[in-house]
C-alpha cells in the first residue's frame, strides 16, 4: 500500500495507509517502552517487507537503537508492532583519549534502502569528525561441552546471535556538514561493473562527505578510503582535473548542508550555507586516466542499466563527447537486439528516447533527433488509436481487432486499400462520429508524415533530410500502412475525420495513390526478406507526387537548446531561478532546413498537432529534454482526447519532465 512513516522527537513512530478508495488509515505506537529523545532518525527495508527504524539522541556516550516495525491492516485499522534489535555504540567514544572530543552524533545514515544491515555514522565536534561504517552480522554463539553433551542436537546446530561489527572508520576529519549516499546496488558496482573492477575507482563505489571547508571527499561505502577530492574555490576548477588543497581563507567558508547523488553517482547536487544550488559533475574515472575504449565501455554500461530499471540517464550524458554518440548508439542498439523479443517490446520507447537524447549530443545527428521524436510518435498513435478498435461480440477468445488489423495488413499485400479493407470486420471499427472528429489532428499527422516520406524517397541519398531512416524501417512502414488502413474505415463512417490534402485534380483519390506508393516502399524493407532497393518506377512516381500533391512542411522539434550540450566544454554555468538560460548559440549546430525556429514563427502543439500561432495565448509547458510544447489545459473534452493525454501527465513522449511556460517565452 502507498504510505508513508514517521519519527517524532519524543519516540513515536507513526504511520499513515493510503488506499485505492481514498480512505486514509493512521496508527500511532511507541518504538519501546522505555521512550527517549530522538535527534536522528533514518529508515531501512527488509526483505520481508518489514522496516527497520535506527534512532540516535545525538549524543555519543548514548547507543545508537534499532528497532523492526512491522505495518499491517486488521479489521480495516492500521497496526504497528515494533520488536528492539541490538544497538551499538560508537568505536570512537570507546576510547578514552577520544570520548569527549566527538560529543555529538551528527549523522545516521543507512547505506542503502533495501539493506538494513549497513549503517553510517558520523560523531563530531566544533572541528572535526570521525565517520563509521558499521554491519549487523549473524555470528555463532558458543556452547559449553557440558550442554553439549546433554543434548547432542545443540551441538549440531550451533545457536546464533544479531551482532554488530565495525567495517571500518576513518581519522580525525575536518567538521562534516552533509553525507550523500549512492544509489546504486553494492552487488552491482561489485561484481557486474567490470570497469569499476579493473580500475578500482568508480563513484557508484562511494559516497560522498561535505565538510565545513568547503571541500568534497568521495569515499569508498565500506572500506571509507578516500577515492577523489573536489576543493571549491573563487575560480570553480573542473572535477576532472587534478586537485590540490587550497590555502585556508578567514571568514565561514562557502560548504554543502544537503546533498544528493544522481542515480549513477555521476552528478552531485548540493545546496550550500548561501541558499545556492550546485551540481557537480563526477567523473566516472573519478580523475584517473582511462582508456578510451573503457570509457566508452563505462558509459554503455551505465546507459544499460538504466535502459532496464527506467532511472533517468541525465547524469551520464554530462560525460557523452560528441565523438562518443555513434559509438554509444550502435552498440547500445547491439545489446538491445540481444536481448529475447518480450524484453524487447518493453524496452522499444524507452531506447529511443534514450538515443534521441545521446545524438542532441552532436551537432551531426541533429536529424536524428527529429527521426526518433517522430517514431516514439508513431508508436504512441499506433497504441492509442488501435485500442480505441472493440470487438463486435464481447468474451470473443479470439484476437484483439488490433491485433487482427496488423495480422491481415502483414498477409495480404496488395496494393490496392480497399482490397485489404474487405479483409476486415468492419463493425469492430465503428466509433462515436465526436469521437473520430476529435481525432482528426492525430489522423492528419498520419497522412502528412506518409506524403512527407515518399516524396522523400527521391533524396534518400542524403542522409541530413529528416525522416531517411524510416525509409528502410520495414516496423515503422508497416504501422503506418495499418492506420491508412484505419483511417480509410473511419472515413466511411466520418468523411470529415480523413486527412486533408491540396490536390491538382478534383477526382484524385489521394488516399488509394498513397497506400499503393507505401505498399510498394514497405514490400522492399519488410521483415520477411532481405532489404531491396526501390525500383526506378516507385522512384518516378514518388518525383511525381509534388505536382500532384501539396507536400506538407513538418514541423520538427527544434534544434537543441538544453543545458546538457552546454555542460560538454566542461566549462562551469551560472544559471538563476525562474529566468531562461541567457546562453550563445552553439556555432557548430547544422542549419538545416525546418528544424531553424524563426522569431515570430508559428508554434506548434507537439502532442495534439495544433497550431498555436506565433504568440500563444494559452499556457503552455514544455519538456526540459527535447522541447516539446504542448498546451496545459485540453481544449477537448473527448474521452478518446483523454485518453491519448493522459498518457503525458507526468513525462513526455521521450521520457522527460515538463516546465510550464510563461506566455512570453519564445
Amino acid at each position: 500500500m502507498e504510505g508513508w512513516i514517521a519519527v517524532t522527537v519524543s519516540g513515536l513512530v507513526t504511520v499513515s495507509l493510503l488506499k485505492p478508495s481514498g480512505q486514509v488509515l493512521t496508527s500511532t505506537e511507541s518504538l519501546c517502552r522505555l521512550r527517549g529523545r530522538v535527534a536522528l532518525a533514518d529508515i531501512a527495508f527488509t526483505g520481508g517487507g518489514n522496516i527497520v527504524v535506527a534512532t540516535a539522541d545525538g549524543s555519543s556516550a548514548s547507543p545508537v537503537q534499532f528497532y523492526k516495525v512491522c505495518v499491517s491492516v486488521v479489521n480495516e485499522k492500521c497496526r504497528i508492532d515494533t520488536e528492539i534489535l541490538p544497538s551499538l555504540f560508537m568505536r570512537c567514544t570507546t576510547d578514552l583519549n577520544r570520548r569527549d572530543r566527538l560529543p555529538a552524533i551528527t549523522h545516521l545514515k543507512f547505506l542503502a534502502r533495501d539493506m538494513s544491515e549497513q549503517v553510517l555514522l558520523c560523531a563530531s565536534s566544533q572541528t572535526s569528525s570521525v565517520v563509521e561504517c558499521w554491519s549487523l552480522r549473524k555470528e555463532g554463539l558458543p556452547v559449553n561441552n557440558i550442554f553439549q553433551q546433554l543434548s547432542p542436537a545443540v551441538g549440531d546446530k550451533q545457536p546464533t546471535i544479531l551482532k554488530w561489527r565495525i567495517l571500518s572508520a576513518t581519522n580525525d576529519l575536518d567538521r562534516v556538514s552533509a553525507v550523500a549516499l549512492p544509489k546504486l546496488p553494492i552487488s552491482l558496482t561489485n561484481t557486474d561493473l567490470k570497469v569499476a573492477s579493473d580500475t578500482q575507482f568508480y563513484p557508484g563505489l562511494g559516497l560522498a562527505l561535505a565538510f565545513h571547508d568547503g571541500s568534497v571527499h568521495i569515499v569508498h561505502r565500506l572500506s571509507l578510503q578516500t577515492m577523489a577530492i573536489f576543493y571549491s574555490s573563487a575560480a570553480p576548477r573542473s572535477v576532472d582535473e587534478p586537485a590540490i588543497k587550497r590555502p585556508r581563507t578567514t571568514g565561514p567558508a562557502i560548504h554543502f548542508k544537503a546533498m544528493q547523488l544522481s542515480w549513477t553517482s555521476l552528478a552531485l547536487v548540493g545546496i550550500d550555507n548561501h541558499g545556492r544550488l550546485s551540481m557537480l559533475r563526477i567523473s566516472p574515472s573519478m580523475g584517473h586516466s582511462l582508456d578510451a575504449g573503457l570509457a566508452l565501455r563505462h558509459l554503455l554500461f551505465l546507459l544499460e542499466y538504466c535502459m532496464v530499471t527506467g532511472y533517468d540517464w541525465w547524469d551520464i550524458l554530462l560525460h557523452v563527447q560528441p565523438s562518443m554518440v555513434q559509438s554509444l548508439v550502435e552498440k547500445l542498439h547491439e545489446e538491445y537486439t540481444r536481448q529475447k523479443a518480450e524484453l524487447q517490446q518493453v524496452l522499444s520507447t524507452r531506447i529511443l528516447a534514450m538515443k534521441a537524447s545521446l545524438c542532441k549530443l552532436s551537432p551531426c545527428a541533429v536529424t536524428r533527433v527529429c527521426e526518433y521524436h517522430a517514431k516514439l510518435f508513431l508508436i504512441a498513435a499506433s497504441s492509442t488509436l488501435k485500442s480505441l478498435l472493440r470487438p463486435h461480440v464481447l468474451n470473443t477468445p479470439d484476437k484483439s481487432p488490433g491485433d487482427r488489423l496488423t495480422e491481415v495488413c502483414a498477409k495480404i499485400t496488395d496494393v490496392d486499400i480497399d482490397k485489404v479493407m474487405i479483409n476486415l470486420k468492419t463493425e469492430e471499427f465503428v466509433l462515436d462520429m465526436n469521437t473520430l472528429q476529435a481525432l482528426q489532428q492525430l489522423l492528419q499527422w498520419v497522412g502528412d508524415f506518409v506524403l512527407y516520406l515518399l516524396a522523400s524517397l527521391p533524396n534518400q541519398g542524403s542522409p541530413l533530410r529528416p525522416g531517411h531512416s524510416f525509409l528502410r524501417d520495414g516496423a515503422s512502414l508497416g504501422a503506418l500502412r495499418e492506420l491508412m488502413v484505419v483511417i480509410r474505415i473511419w472515413g466511411l463512417l466520418k468523411p470529415s475525420c480523413l486527412p486533408v490534402y491540396t490536390a491538382t485534380s478534383d477526382t484524385q483519390d489521394s488516399m488509394s495513390l498513397l497506400f499503393r506508393l507505401l505498399t510498394k516502399l514497405w514490400i522492399c524493407c519488410r521483415d520477411e526478406g532481405p532489404t531491396s532497393e526501390p525500383d526506378e518506377a516507385l522512384v518516378d512516381e514518388c518525383c511525381l507526387l509534388p505536382s500532384q500533391l501539396l507536400i506538407p512542411s513538418l514541423d520538427w522539434l527544434p534544434v537543441s537548446d538544453g543545458l546538457v550540450s552546454r555542460l560538454q566544454p566542461k566549462q562551469p554555468l551560472r544559471l538563476h531561478f525562474g529566468k531562461p538560460p541567457a546562453l550563445p548559440g552553439s556555432a557548430t549546430s547544422l542549419q538545416l532546413d525546418g528544424l531553424i525556429r524563426a522569431p515570430g514563427q508559428p508554434k506548434m502543439d507537439h502532442l495534439r498537432r495544433l497550431h498555436l500561432g506565433a504568440y500563444p495565448t494559452e499556457a503552455c509547458k514544455a519538456c526540459t529534454r527535447c522541447g516539446c510544447v504542448t498546451m496545459l489545459k485540453s481544449p477537448n473534452k473527448t474521452t478518446a482526447v483523454k485518453q491519448w493525454e493522459q498518457r503525458w501527465i507526468k513525462n513526455c513522449l521521450c521520457g522527460g519532465l515538463w516546465w510550464r511556460m510563461p506566455l512570453s517565452y519564445p
